[in-house]
C-alpha cells in the first residue's frame, strides 16, 4: 500500500512550475529607441549588448541554469547537450522567447532550417520586437532558400535596430528603397 502512495510523486515533473517572465517590453523598447538614435556602430553596440542580457535573462535560477548550459554547450558545438537543454527549458518555461530563439541558433547551425524557422516563429509569438529572432528568421529563410521573404523580414529588424550586423545581407535594390 506505502508503494502505490509513491506513485503520484513519481509521475510529476522534476520541476515546478515556471514563473511569469519578466516584463522587458518597456526596457526592450527604450533601449530600441535608443539603437535607433545611435550615432554610430559602436555605441549601438553597447545597447544590442544590454539587449542580450534583457533576452538572456531567464524567469528563475532552474530556467537560467538551463539556458546557461544550452548557450554553453552551444558555444561548444554540443549540439546535442545543447538540444536537450532547450528542450528541457522551453518544456518548463513555454512561455519564455528565449528558450526557443536560442534551440532555433541551434538548430540554424546544424542547417534544420524548417525546425530553426519553428522555433523563431514561436519566440516571435512571445516576443515580437525581439531583433535577434527577427534577424536570424531572415537568415533562415535564406537558408530555405526564400530570398524575397528574408528581405522584408531584414528589412523589419533593421527598422527596429538599423546597426545590426545582418544588415549588410539587405541587398542593395531594397536598400535604396527603404532611403
Amino acid at each position: 500500500m506505502k508503494q502505490l502512495l509513491i506513485l503520484p510523486f513519481l509521475a510529476m515533473p522534476a520541476f515546478a512550475d515556471c514563473p511569469a517572465n519578466p516584463d522587458i517590453a518597456d526596457a526592450a523598447d527604450a533601449l530600441l529607441e535608443q539603437a535607433q538614435a545611435a550615432p554610430n556602430e559602436g555605441a549601438a553596440r553597447g545597447i544590442s549588448g544590454q539587449l542580450w542580457e534583457l533576452w538572456a535573462t531567464a524567469p528563475d535560477e532552474q530556467a537560467q541554469v538551463l539556458l546557461d548550459r544550452g548557450m554553453s554547450a552551444r558555444a561548444s558545438y554540443n549540439f546535442v547537450e545543447a538540444l536537450d537543454a532547450f528542450d528541457r527549458l522551453t518544456e518548463y518555461c513555454p512561455d519564455y522567447a528565449e528558450g526557443y530563439n536560442q534551440r532555433a541558433f541551434v538548430n540554424f547551425l546544424r542547417q534544420d532550417f524548417a525546425l530553426a524557422l519553428v522555433d523563431l516563429d514561436r519566440a516571435l509569438e512571445r516576443s515580437p520586437r525581439h531583433v535577434a529572432a527577427i534577424s536570424g528568421k531572415a537568415l533562415t529563410l535564406m537558408g530555405l532558400g526564400r530570398d524575397e521573404e528574408a528581405q522584408d523580414v531584414l528589412r523589419e529588424a533593421v527598422d527596429l535596430n538599423p546597426w545590426i550586423s545582418e544588415r549588410s545581407l539587405w541587398s542593395n535594390h531594397w536598400a535604396k528603397s527603404y532611403r
